[in-house]
């Protein structure tokens, strides 16, 4: 590691050695390499000739195809501290390498078709891993709203008490917005396409001088370049650039999981301030340099953190696709090579992080049956006076006297520091409720006010994310390895 220099913690911290690897250099020339192999052998399967004899032969192919991974960056370095140019300073080590191909090498080709197309696999590349990743964070949060469906918890509306909800019903509300991510991905997925070889704005004028106005030859390029690649097909109108568009619909996939991820540990920020719930701690894990007792939620921080870059960074690509002008210009190139990986790298410490919290996420059910316990005779108000209307009270006269004990009881939470002692106080008053002690107690089993949470927890872990998970468990099991 050096340490004279600045380096992105991105890499450092955050992001994973996969996710790395799809932004590194050897993928990114590598992937050059593949691309001008799948343009050369079109060619040469597309029959391109001079003078009655092939231009390009199984020799060069082969050729080509010996040195896709070994790379002489060496090579191109010093090429373009030169020429000024990243392309074509690979297609000079390249033909270093490959003498007898050298001079049929990009033949036809413009930059962007080495480097649009690339960007496009590397993305799918990317999304792919993303896409792992969001399954195994819905798959940990289902285990998690399977365990705890049944345990009542306070709700909050405005983050004032509310009527009583359950655990597991609240981290289905976490996963709902992540399977909502997932399914914009997997539609932005689905829809990606190569930009094929389209030249420099897009005309494909070069390919009707290579293969002398041939039309119907041209029109087979583009196809077998993106089968060659894996794709089903490549954009069929383009500039010279594939439309930044594009990126734009890519980097909104990232933000909306950040989106999402922001709201579920902000939920469990709140929660561990209330000591209901606690995000892993290591036994060793320092929580605070001055105060040693401290248990901070650094891993739900640091992802609130990373998520708010991504947000943020959605803005690069959306401004970018908006000043393009007409068939080309170059003030995208700087910005992507910024905004599209370091998007997907603080995506994936993100989804790592989440993973690694639900994981080892910690309820404290004792906690959270006292903070309920403090609020529900309020909420079990309607259920004690429908009872004492059953022993021949008044509906109105009980609802008055409720409002004047419940008041009551406020200032004596809020003003005394006290308890509620609401079921105290209407005990007390006998000759309007005529109930004991022991018969309110009976309306203070929280589940009582938890409506069909339970059971909707039930339904939706077993109609939509058990087919979801089933249909793609080969993509599940991963473990989240947390740098810092």
């Amino acid at each position: 590691m050096s340490t004279d220099r600045y380096e992105s913690p991105l890499s450092q911290r955050y992001a994973s050695k996969e996710m790395q690897y799809i932004f590194s250099q050897d993928m990114k020339f590598s992937t050059w390499r593949r691309l001008w192999i799948a343009l050369a052998e079109t060619e040469m399967e597309l029959g391109l000739s001079q003078n009655g004899k092939p231009v390009i032969t199984q020799e060069m192919i082969d050729e080509l195809k010996s040195h896709v991974t070994d790379i002489n960056y060496d090579v191109a370095r010093e090429r373009e501290k030169l020429v000024r140019h990243d392309v074509m300073s690979h297609v000079y080590a390249y033909g270093q390498q490959c003498p007898k191909a050298a001079g049929i090498i990009h033949l036809g080709a413009t930059s962007c078709y080495v480097g649009d197309n690339t960007d496009i696999i590397i993305m799918r590349e990317a999304l792919t891993l993303v896409r792992k990743k969001l399954f195994n964070v819905i798959a940990e949060l289902a285990q998690f709203a399977d365990s705890y469906k049944g345990l009542p918890t306070l709700a909050f509306t405005h983050f004032q008490p509310a009527q009583p909800t359950t655990v597991g019903k609240r981290a289905c509300l976490w996963i709902n917005e992540f399977v909502m991510d997932l399914e914009d991905l997997d539609y932005v997925l689905a829809s990606l396409k190569l930009l094929g070889s389209k030249g420099t704005t897009g005309t494909q004028a070069s390919f009707l001088e290579l293969f002398n106005g041939d039309q119907e030859t041209i029109d087979k390029i583009d196809p077998m370049i993106a089968a060659k690649m894996g794709f089903s097909s490549c954009y069929p109108v383009s500039g010279q650039t594939y439309s930044r568009k594009v990126d734009t619909r890519v980097i909104n996939i990232l933000a909306g999981i950040a989106a999402s991820a922001t709201k579920m540990t902000n939920d469990i920020r709140m929660l561990q301030h209330m000591k209901e719930v606690e995000e892993p701690f290591e036994k060793s894990q320092i929580g605070s340099s001055a105060m040693a007792y401290k248990r901070n939620p650094m891993r739900s921080e640091r992802i609130a953190s990373l998520s708010r870059y991504i947000i943020a960074d959605a803005m690069n690509p959306a401004i970018t696709s908006a000043t393009q002008w007409f068939e080309r210009t170059l003030d995208d190139s700087a910005n992507k090579r910024l905004s599209i990986p370091e998007g997907f790298l603080a995506c994936d410490g993100v989804l790592d992080l989440c993973i690694n919290v639900v994981d080892g996420l910690v309820v404290y059910p004792k906690v959270i049956e006292k903070h309920l316990r403090a609020e529900l005779p309020f909420m079990a108000t309607e259920n004690i006076m429908m009872d004492a209307v059953k022993n021949g009270g008044n509906r109105q006269e009980l609802h008055e006297r409720i409002r004047e004990l419940s008041m009551e009881a406020g200032r004596t939470v809020k003003v005394e520091g006290k308890d509620n002692n609401l079921l105290e106080l209407i005990a007390a008053d006998r000759e309007t409720f005529g109930m004991d002690l022991s018969d309110l107690e009976d309306h203070m089993e929280g589940i009582r006010y938890v409506g069909r949470a339970p059971r909707q927890v039930e339904v939706y872990l077993r109609d939509t994310i058990r087919p979801l998970l089933d249909a793609n468990a080969n993509l599940l099991g991963l473990t989240a390895e947390i740098n810092v």
